[in-house]
């Protein structure tokens, strides 16, 4: 139970964190930019196409022989719906320092909610589940699969008009620092919470 609920916490928050870099309008990462580019195309709201995406990219994981967790399926049908319940609730900034500051913050908060959902360690997402596939059935480095896919993604996302610009860079240079620091501390925090309720268990069985 304790496992599940930071998973669910841990997508809404990314979700959320999706909306406020959206609404910020400096750009986005590369999955990102590809479903505000269908948006626009389709006009399916940007978090049912979040959702739709998700169910595409997991059905390439049947080729390549990967086994989904509830982790998985559950990132597929929750962080495109909190995502439109971040739509609903935050307002598109005009000025450029409001904008600056709802993409800092949802980049901070997509950091956090990343090691938040992965702790548990229930299954990784569509995307990444892609990434690791495409390695262990070619051979081909990690670092050059993921590389692959999110330029392919990214321009794909750009060519169909999607959301690209400086927060895009800022997103590709700065995420995977953020989640460096975050991913650990939210690993120590759970399994810290986890020893206790253990303990806390053994003892009262003891009593």
């Amino acid at each position: 139970m304790k496992s599940l609920s930071w998973l669910i916490t841990g997508l809404f928050l990314y979700g959320i964190a999706v909306a406020m870099l959206v609404q910020g309008s400096l750009g986005l990462a590369p999955w990102n930019a590809l479903t505000s580019g269908l948006v626009e195309i389709t006009g399916v709201s940007f978090g049912m196409m979040t959702n739709l995406i998700g169910l595409v990219v997991l059905l390439l994981w049947i080729p390549l022989r990967q086994r989904p967790g509830v982790g998985t399926v559950l990132n597929v049908l929750l962080v495109g719906t909190s995502a439109e319940v971040g739509f609903r609730v935050l307002p598109q900034p005009t000025d450029l320092w409001a904008q600056i500051a709802l993409f800092s913050g949802g980049l901070l908060l997509l950091a956090a909610a990343t090691g938040i959902y992965i702790a548990p360690g229930l299954g990784p997402g569509p995307r990444d589940g892609l990434m690791t596939g495409l390695h262990e059935r070619t051979g081909a480095p990690v670092w050059l699969c993921r590389g692959g896919v999110e330029i392919t993604v990214l321009a794909v996302g750009w060519m169909l008009g999607g959301l690209v610009g400086v927060g895009t860079v800022a997103e590709a240079l700065l995420i995977g620092p953020l989640v460096h620091r975050t991913l650990p501390f939210f690993r120590t925090v759970y399994a810290g919470r986890s020893a206790a309720a253990a303990a806390e268990v053994e003892t009262r069985a003891g009593a």
